[in-house]
């Protein structure tokens, strides 16, 4: 499916681009340098918007859109365990290649974490490596600090520190 609309939302750690097709959010993810393009009568993009602002405002745990995905089986799987993450917590790349039946597939997970085009409401930013560590997330690691932060935060009460 094409992009019929796009717009931006400023969130407390950076612009988010959402784009949308006839079907559903096509991609969500942080940009440095926006455009400004809008649609503000596209409804997909406002409830989009609508649903990430009670997000970081620490109302919204979950994400209800329908999105607009494209990408190869394997993809799709990983895609849907990530989505599987409550909020608050963490898996290992290992912990997903097991739970889609394919433990010697770390590096692949790892590849198709990366090619996820739905940053936020397919939570990549729970994935960590195997020591613990926080690895590899496309809208960079302060941010990826930042969001597993809030949502601890959230789940106990607690105001997130930024960075």
């Amino acid at each position: 499916m094409s992009i019929v609309a796009k717009t931006y939302f400023d969130s407390p750690i950076g612009t988010v681009e959402i784009t949308a097709s006839e079907i559903g959010i096509r991609s969500l993810c942080f940009v440095d340098y926006p455009t400004y393009e809008m649609d503000p009568g596209n409804d997909l993009l406002l409830a989009c918007i609508e649903q990430l602002e009670e997000y970081f405002n620490g109302e919204r745990t979950t994400f209800n859109l329908f999105l607009d995905m494209e990408g190869t089986e394997f993809q799709m799987r990983v895609w849907r365990e990530l989505g599987n993450i409550p909020l608050g917590t963490t898996m290992s790349y290992l912990e997903i290649a097991k739970a889609i039946q394919s433990p010697d597939a770390v590096r692949a997970v790892g590849s198709a974490c990366g090619k996820n085009q739905h940053w936020l409401l397919v939570p990549c930013h729970r994935v960590i490596s195997s020591d613990g560590k926080l690895t590899g997330y496309a809208g960079g690691l302060k941010r990826k600090r930042w969001l597993l932060q809030h949502e601890w935060g959230v789940l106990h009460g607690k105001q997130s520190e930024l960075f």
